[in-house]
Order: structure tokens, then sequence, then C-alpha cells
């Protein structure tokens, strides 16, 4: 059985463990085929009953993943932002589901959707050279698959405005000592560090696992259900904005945007 139905995804199986690289060149963004592709691989391994954990990394040394591809939102066509809203929120959420243990091993650069998806995952380990952020408003957007309430949940919500309102990049230490990450570790060691932890989900019963998982889950769960399916609303809403189309081409034709208000 294939794992991954897409080249962007590469999944190997080591024993009990599944490692997941996103290789989506040159930043490791996501798209309307890797989104679905890491959805459909998250169930498949849900099915595997001798996968009891789940690693993610970046292929390369410099990003983890840098989020969605921004070209996508060019044309502010609120029918692209809905159908890139729904497959974000369908993986990560799904990932967010995984019956075992989900580690993101952050290797670099975590921008946007990137940040999203180690935020999706239960536990974090980002080396020591790693970046992240959630530049979304700076290009007229927001985050829209859990980024609002995932990093207030984890991180506190003045963080949280930090981070969204204000536009701050976290190091990797700062990231350590708000509780983003639970653990930081040299260059090229994150890797290892969340194999070596994945590892050690085998030594418990993959049953009480995934019952405490649901347990603790529980009360975040309730509290944020609502928030998710707003962020994708009010995310397809920007695009009958100005301000999107100017924040997203500003971005990519490199020049400051001229923001309007409306």
């Amino acid at each position: 059985m294939s794992i991954s139905t897409s080249d962007k995804l590469k999944i190997e199986i080591r024993d009990s463990v599944a490692l997941l690289t996103i290789d989506n060149p040159a930043a490791n963004t996501w798209d309307v085929e890797s989104l679905p592709a890491l959805r459909d691989a998250v169930e498949k391994l849900n099915e595997d009953k001798s996968i009891y954990a789940l690693v993610i990394t970046g292929e390369g040394e410099k990003f983890f993943s840098a989020g969605a591809d921004l070209k996508l939102f060019a044309d502010g066509d609120p029918q692209t932002a809905g159908e890139m809203a729904r497959y974000f929120g369908e993986a990560f959420e799904t990932l967010s589901n995984f019956r075992g243990v989900s580690i993101a091993a952050v290797n670099g650069f975590a921008m946007g959707g990137g940040l999203e998806v180690a935020l999706a995952c239960d536990i974090r380990i980002a080396e020591e050279q790693a970046q992240m952020a959630l530049p979304e408003a700076k290009v007229g957007l927001l985050p829209c698959a859990g980024g609002t309430q995932r990093l207030a949940w984890l991180a506190g919500e003045g963080w949280a405005k930090r981070v969204i309102l204000c536009g701050e990049r976290l190091d990797a230490a700062t990231a350590e000592r708000i509780g983003l990450v639970e653990e930081v570790v040299g260059k090229g060691e994150s890797l290892e560090r969340a194999l070596k932890l994945a590892e050690q989900v085998g030594n418990q019963s993959p049953t009480s696992v995934r019952m405490c998982k649901t347990l603790i889950h529980s009360a975040r769960d309730k509290a944020i259900g609502d928030g998710l399916q707003g962020e994708r609303d009010l995310f397809v809403d920007l695009f009958s904005t100005e301000d999107q189309k100017e924040g997203v081409n500003a971005f990519l034709e490199k020049r400051k945007p001229d923001w309007k208000n409306s």
C-alpha cells in the first residue's frame, strides 16, 4: 500500500514510527496537492495498528515549511481561498486527531502554514537556528489553519497577539521559553531527537496513549472548535477586500504594501 499520494510528501516506516518529510522545493510550501495528501496519509496511518508515532520534518537545511504558496492568492479569487482554507483545515485537523503521537522536527524556517502544521502536532522539537512566525497579516491574510487558536492555547493570548498582530518572529530559544516548542537542539539534530522520542511511544500501551490523548485534547477541542471554523470563514471574507489583493501582490512584487484599510 502506498501511503503518500504525492511526491511532495515522502513517507518512510521505521518499525512503529512513520517519518513524513515535506519535500516541495524550494521552501516546502503547501498546495492543493500536498494538503489532501497529508490528510489521506494520516488516515492511512490511523488504520495501521503497528504505527504508534508520526514524525514530521522538512527536506533540506533551511526550511521546515514556509506555509502556503502565495501565488495561489494573487488574483484574489474567493473560491480559491475557500478551497485552500478547506484543504488546510481538513489536513491539519486530521493530523491533530492522529491516534498516535505526532512530533514536529522543526529543522528551519516554520512560517504561516508551516508553523501551523507544527502546532497541529503533539510535540515540537526545534533546532537552534529555527525561526517561527505567522506573518499572514503582513500580506493581507490571516492564519486559517489553526494558528490563531492553537498558538494562543500553547503560548498564551499575549504572545499569540505579539506574533499574529505585531508580526513578531520567534527564535527557537524564545519559542521554548513561552511553551511553543518543548525542546531546542543543535543544528541538524531535531530529526534524531524526534525519532528517539517517537521510539519511547512504542514502550507505552497504544490504547492507553490514544485514550490519554483524547482526554488531554478534550478541554482544548471544546474551546477552539468554533474558532477553527471561524478562521476559515474570515480568511475567505478577506478576499472581498482591497488589502488582501494589495498585500499578496506587494509581497510577490517585493515592494512595501500600500494599505487602504478597506
